[in-house]
């Protein structure tokens, strides 16, 4: 519920702090005091239309803050109105869009009245409010939903229509086949054909280097010979002993690279054929780098992806028709339980309306007719009607132009309802009414104070007197500005308050004595009746 409301440079209002409690609470005052002020800072807290226009004159910007409990937790909404500018919204001190302000006025505060924030006034408010009244179980409903719309996000996902699928699966049999046929050894098989490339490219050259190269380590006078002497020279000195073994080892190394350089050389030979084969093997790894990947790595990569892709092509008709029949099934599930639920919402909908019927039968609207439209298989299309008087067609409550028969009809709606935010706010709902009408609100409004805390802006004094609190607001001029102030009433007070709003401000003897009568009456109702706090 909104424990306190914390008002600046709104209209009238200069500042403003005030603890409200739970229950019903009458907010009563002369016309023009500021009543409609309150709500207005409401509706701002829970995502109303900003207007610069009821920043107080003067003033750079007008602030509401709001602090709600519920249960074990709280939070507290703030609303800066500047008098140029976007208004700004904060949540728990942090800031937020004004949509996220909103988003938290749904579960928290309804305003009834003159107002855009009327939960009940949305389609899927209403709708939600007729399967509470009928309590169906919407499970099976939007379990099918989900099932259905699971399976067309996988058929959408196999991809392209008929022919764009023939042309891609022909393609990449292609592609596949032209990779797979290439029988690719490794990724540097590119580079080793090279080397042999250039070896048979050039043998005989090739040869008679290696022949020179070995001939210039082994023959006389040759590396070999010269490391010998070097050895010799030395050898018979036990000083030099590491260095001859050093020059040892290098001559045996010299010996061996000859040995294989001439091993190698008789191994090379003139072939034309093998030579043909190598360079054709590079052409066809170039044409295929040329089309597939910069390297044999990315083409070989390409061709494992190519493959699943075909795969998976290759299958989709077995997985389409599985996906088909999926669907067939999931559509059969979804039409039955929308029947189910539609049949529950058809049966319900005249229910509600007459439940509510009756109840606006004493809220001085004795004319009134209430339907509950109910569309579609499944109800979907849920939509509550009003006629307030003989001779008018149903409409919708967006239509419905008189704001005190709109909050009527929302009051008598919360009553047939158990459903809703924490926290009612009512504003004209006594408009145009008096005598027993007018105690029939006060005991409406008081039995929905039983189950919600319940704020009503009244000019009457039977719903005034049937409250636990009322909050006075009134206004004073000084300076040639005007001030609002609003404090609640102790009973004494409540008592000279409800006596001026029966006697027009003459608080006479009779109207005194009357304002204690109502009191009396409505702590004896009041104490009664059992109480089930939300």
């Amino acid at each position: 519920m909104l424990s306190e409301l914390h008002i600046e440079n709104l209209g009238v209002i200069e500042k403003l702090d005030l603890s409200i409690g739970e229950g019903l609470v009458a907010l009563t005052g002369e016309t023009g005091a500021g009543k409609t002020m309150l709500v207005e800072a409401i509706d701002l807290l829970v995502g109303g239309r900003a207007d610069a226009a009821v920043v107080r004159t003067g003033c750079e910007e007008a602030r509401v803050e709001g602090r709600f409990v519920t249960d074990d937790s709280e939070v507290i909404l703030c609303r800066v109105v500047p008098v140029t500018g976007r208004s700004r919204a904060y949540v728990n001190g942090r800031l937020a869009t004004v949509a996220q302000l909103a988003e938290y006025g749904a579960e928290l505060v309804d305003l009834h009245g003159q107002h855009a924030h009327q939960s009940l006034l949305g389609a899927s408010a209403q709708r939600l409010a007729l399967d509470h009244f009928c309590g169906v179980d919407l499970e099976p409903l939007r379990n099918a939903r989900a099932r259905l719309t699971e399976i067309e996000a996988l058929l959408a996902t196999l991809g392209g229509d008929e022919r764009a699928r023939a042309r891609e699966i022909d393609l990449l049999r292609f592609q596949v086949k032209e990779i797979s046929d290439a029988n690719l050894q490794s990724p540097t098989e590119d580079e080793d054909l090279s080397r042999s490339e250039d070896l048979l490219a050039d043998a005989v050259a090739h040869r008679e280097a290696l022949y020179a190269a070995a001939a210039a380590l082994q023959d006389d006078d040759g590396a070999s010979d010269v490391v010998g002497q070097s050895i010799a020279a030395i050898s018979h000195r036990e000083t030099f002993v590491g260095l001859v073994e050093r020059l040892k080892n290098v001559q045996a190394e010299i010996d061996d690279v000859a040995r294989e350089m001439r091993d190698t050389a008789e191994t090379i030979e003139e072939d034309p054929a093998k030579l043909d084969e190598v360079r054709q093997r590079r052409h066809l790894l170039v044409d295929l780098r040329r089309k597939y990947g910069e390297s044999l790595s990315e083409v070989i990569a390409y061709g494992s992806e190519s493959a699943l892709r075909l795969d998976e092509l290759e299958s989709f008709e077995a997985r389409a028709a599985t996906l088909d029949s999926d669907r067939a099934s999931a559509v059969q599930q979804l039409r039955a339980a929308e029947k189910v639920v539609g049949e529950a919402r058809r049966a319900a909908a005249p229910k509600l309306a007459k439940a509510v019927q009756q109840h606006l039968r004493t809220l001085a609207m004795a004319h009134a007719v209430v339907e509950v439209s109910v569309g579609n298989d499944a109800g979907d299309d849920v939509t509550f009607l009003l006629a307030a008087n003989p001779g008018s067609p149903p409409l919708p409550l967006t239509k419905v132009a008189s704001g005190g028969e709109l909050a009527r009809t929302m009051l008598a709606l919360r009553l047939v309802l158990t459903e809703g935010p924490a926290t009612l706010v009512f504003d004209e709902v006594d408009a145009g009414i008096g005598g027993e009408a007018a105690v029939a609100v006060a005991g409406a409004l008081a039995q929905l104070g039983q189950r919600h805390q319940v704020l009503v802006v009244t000019h009457l004094a039977q719903v005034a007197a049937a409250a636990q609190r009322q909050i006075k607001v009134s206004k004073s001029v000084k300076s040639k500005q005007t001030f609002a102030e609003a404090i609640e009433l102790g009973a004494q007070d409540r008592v000279q308050e409800i006596a001026r709003m029966l006697s027009g401000g003459m608080a006479e003897e009779a109207a005194l004595n009357y304002a204690s009568e109502l009191l009396k009456a409505s702590n004896i109702r009041t104490s009664g009746s059992g109480r089930s706090r939300r």
